[in-house]
């Protein structure tokens, strides 16, 4: 009867958010981040930037707003490239590897301490037979739901 009393009355919470938002903060700012790597389609600054206001707008309260928000994001996509990984006898890539670094400047206008400039990088491979515009919308799509998360664990998740 005892055990069975300490089981219904246990629980276990998970989350994939990490820890609770300051109740303080109310708004976020997420500025155009531009293209500034060299190669990669010519809307991938837009892209991006539409990606992380869709995760905060999901996994927050937090009003987003065009400028001076509690929380302020912007920053550059400073790196894209596709490189040959995996090399066979024949000294051809069996794989590609297409990285995507992000370059990021976060501002918590109530706590300057958490202030950071960093960048962020992910990277998705493909088979070298592929060509790579006919997978390059899903592959950055994928490293895209990797760095916006990577993004908001590192301000908001306490990872």
């Amino acid at each position: 009867m005892f055990l069975l009393a300490t089981l219904v009355s246990c629980k276990i919470k998970y989350s994939t958010q990490g820890g609770p938002i300051d109740p303080n903060l109310k708004t976020v700012s997420i500025e155009q981040f531009t293209n500034q790597a060299s190669l990669g389609p010519s809307t991938i600054g837009f892209t991006f930037t539409e990606k992380l206001r869709d995760l905060f707008q999901a996994q927050t309260k937090l009003e987003l707003v065009s400028t001076n928000g509690d929380l302020s994001y912007e920053g550059t996509i400073s790196n894209y490239t596709i490189q040959p990984i995996a090399l066979q006898g024949n000294q051809t890539a069996s794989q590609n590897r297409l990285t995507i670094t992000i370059k990021v400047n976060f501002i918590n206008q109530l706590d300057a301490k958490k202030n950071f400039d960093q960048s962020f990088s992910r990277f998705a491979d493909y088979a070298s037979t592929s060509d790579i515009g006919a997978v390059q919308e899903t592959l950055i799509e994928e490293i895209f739901d990797q760095l916006t998360q990577d993004i908001f664990d590192k301000t908001l998740g306490d990872w």
